[in-house]
């Protein structure tokens, strides 16, 4: 280069006319780029707001729905949306829970309705969010993924021509030559996983991609977990079966105390299976401070598909019967006290029927009725229905305190144990009309009394009466009598469900774990290596990294692959100072015997910073400025 070439260039090696400096910035922007998938930021005049009008508008706000801050947004508010789901009594759940809400506070019932709270997953306001979350995800990540992928198709950018401006950065001199420097690096930086090419004098090196990879995925399993959800509720069915000890259910409509299913699933393709309750088993904590606490619960069931033969199978709390997709859950269990019922005349109208009482309590205290709707007449032989309130505890307690009119004899009883270790029937006698052809439905564990008449004794007082296993209790005037026989059963509690989106769901939700914790633990991040000649005929090493984000991981990793490839290159010796009367010492003050030293400890940012300083206050043909000879090597 002649002088005059010389003397047009800044100390920076820029050109006089500022293009130098044009140069340099495009090759240090293009350096950075590409680090994320991540949409530029633009205003509406940035997309043509007050030239296009509506267009620029409408193309804003795409942008702004299909950001990440907005799909975020959206995300937090359906989770504030699903919140009056859980509080307050859904339709598509359970109507007569809505039925009873809305009668017990009239005035808020209409404002509830207006707003569609009882029916929140199919309302218009949660299907928008719904809706706009959806579409505000896919138009974030298909621009993305097409960007990642150009990525993964192009090579890492060339170095720039100032290295030490970047974050972590060194530099040192050796006696090898540039190409061998070059090619050990090459093998390096390959051996380490990275994508690596070389553009002039210096290898390329880029590394991380799996961190924006994690990102896609994290969001493509969101629309996963969005799709398997929309269809859970769509295509689902679930339904409850209370099964006594002995009895059994076929997967039919008719079968079902209570059924539910979404709006496109087909009730006619229910899965043809059955299965039997064979016994239950239940045990629990007998002494301590959780004495009464339920131990094991175990339903040994015989189940099979239709036409076929059946096996036995165990159901536990947790552990479902699974059947060709359907599972059966194990929800809860009680006592079914067997009763027997005869009419005025002696005549069995109610044969050893186990009637299953609901519990009220943690020690099953249970609540129930017995209904005898037809085939009794009284002495006289009148027809007549008749029916009993009923109250069972498995082991006896009471507060010995008076009770009114729907309270056992002898005041409140309770259970002090789940077991069956002392247990009590306690009945209250009606009869009259029973209401059940009114066509109005009722629930078979309740009790109508307003067509009913309960049964008085001598002397005009309700007749209620506590039987213990094998006594019978007789009703006044010849009315008939009820045995509590000395057989109790247990029932079981049942829910059938088919759920088409849960392993959909479930995988989402995995692969959305994995996807977020790529993107936060992995580091996208570039090293470069230049290898040049120096004006004394030494190379001169330069190596830099740059990442995404400032992390202390990328000048330890940097630090790390200079300690590799300076055993391929060591350092070379300072040429000494003429007049230095300590020729150990070099114009750097630093001491030549250690060069190695100074070679593995990449610079942070601030070091790099006075590194630069301290290189401009050097002659330009001083061969200590690993700067300048790089810049004179290229040019």
């Amino acid at each position: 280069m002649s002088n005059t070439d010389t003397d047009t260039r800044n100390r920076d090696g820029r050109a006089a006319d500022g293009s130098g400096a044009d140069d340099e910035a495009s090759r240090e922007a293009a350096a950075g780029a590409q680090l994320s998938t991540a949409p530029r930021e633009e205003s509406p005049t940035a997309v043509g707001g007050p030239t296009l009008g509506v267009i620029g508008w409408a193309r804003w706000f795409w942008r702004q729905l299909t950001s990440m801050r907005v799909a975020l947004l959206l995300l937090f508010l359906l989770s504030l949306a699903s919140i009056p789901g859980s509080l307050i009594p859904q339709r598509m759940v359970d109507d007569l829970k809505v039925r009873t809400w809305k009668e017990e506070n009239e005035f808020w019932a209409p404002i509830f309705e207006k707003l569609q709270l009882f029916d929140v997953y199919s309302s218009i306001w949660f299907s928008a969010i719904y809706i706009l979350l959806f579409v505000s995800l896919i138009g974030c990540i298909l621009p993305r993924t097409w960007q990642f992928v150009g990525q993964l198709r192009s090579l890492p950018p060339g170095a720039p021509g100032r290295l030490n401006r970047m974050p972590a950065y060194t530099t040192w001199r050796t006696e090898a030559e540039p190409e061998q420097v070059r090619e050990a690096a090459l093998a390096l930086l390959q051996k380490r996983r990275f994508r690596v090419h070389v553009v002039k004098n210096a290898v390329a090196a880029e590394k991380g991609y799996l961190r924006e990879a994690g990102n896609l995925i994290f969001h493509v399993s969101l629309i996963v977990m969005l799709i398997a959800f929309a269809a859970g509720q769509l295509f689902k069915s679930e339904g409850g079966k209370l099964i006594v000890e002995g009895d059994g259910f076929a997967n039919t409509l008719t079968q079902y105390d209570d059924f539910r299913s979404g709006a496109l699933y087909d009730n006619d393709k229910l899965d043809p299976f059955w299965f039997d309750l064979k016994s239950f088993d239940a045990t629990y904590e007998r002494s301590g401070p959780q004495k009464g606490t339920a131990r094991t619960f175990e339903a040994k069931v015989l189940a099979g598909k239709i036409g076929e033969e059946g096996r036995e199978r165990v159901i536990e709390v947790n552990k479902p019967l699974d059947i060709d997709g359907t599972k059966v859950h194990l929800l809860s269990h009680g006592y079914a006290p067997v009763v027997t019922v005869r009419d005025g005349r002696g005549k069995i109208v109610y044969d050893k029927v186990a009637v299953p009482m609901l519990p009220v309590d943690g020690n099953i205290t249970s609540s129930g009725a017995v209904k005898v709707m037809d085939g009794y007449r009284d002495k006289n032989g009148k027809k007549e229905q008749l029916a009993f309130k009923a109250w069972f505890v498995p082991t006896f307690g009471s507060d010995g305190k008076h009770g009114g009119e729907d309270t056992p004899l002898g005041g409140p009883m309770f259970s002090t144990y789940p077991g069956l270790d002392f247990p009590v029937l306690a009945l209250n006698a009606y009869h009259g009309s029973l209401g059940v052809d009114s066509g109005l439905p009722q629930n078979v564990y309740q009790l109508d009394t307003r067509k009913l008449t309960q049964f008085k004794d001598d002397k005009g007082e309700i007749f209620k009466a506590l039987l213990m296993p094998g006594e019978t209790m007789t009703l006044p005037n010849g009315a008939g009598s009820i045995t509590f026989e000395t057989e109790i059963k247990e029932w079981a509690s049942f829910q059938i469900s088919e759920q088409p989106g849960n392993g959909w769901a479930l995988a989402g939700g995995i692969a959305a774990i994995v996807g977020l914790a790529a993107s936060l633990f992995i580091q996208r991040r570039r090293v470069w290596v230049r290898a040049v000649t120096g004006r004394d005929g030494v190379t001169v090493i330069e190596m830099a990294g740059l990442g995404r984000s400032e992390s202390a991981k990328l000048p330890e990793e940097l630090g790390e692959l200079v300690a590799l490839l300076h055993a391929e290159a060591p350092t070379a010796a300072e040429p000494q100072v003429a007049g230095d009367t300590t020729p150990e010492e070099t114009p750097g003050g630093k001491s030549a015997g250690k060069p190695e030293e100074n070679a593995s400890k990449p610079t942070s940012k601030d070091a790099s910073a006075s590194a630069s300083a301290s290189s401009s206050s050097s002659e330009p043909d001083d061969p200590q400025d690993p700067a300048v000879t790089a810049e004179g090597a290229e040019k």
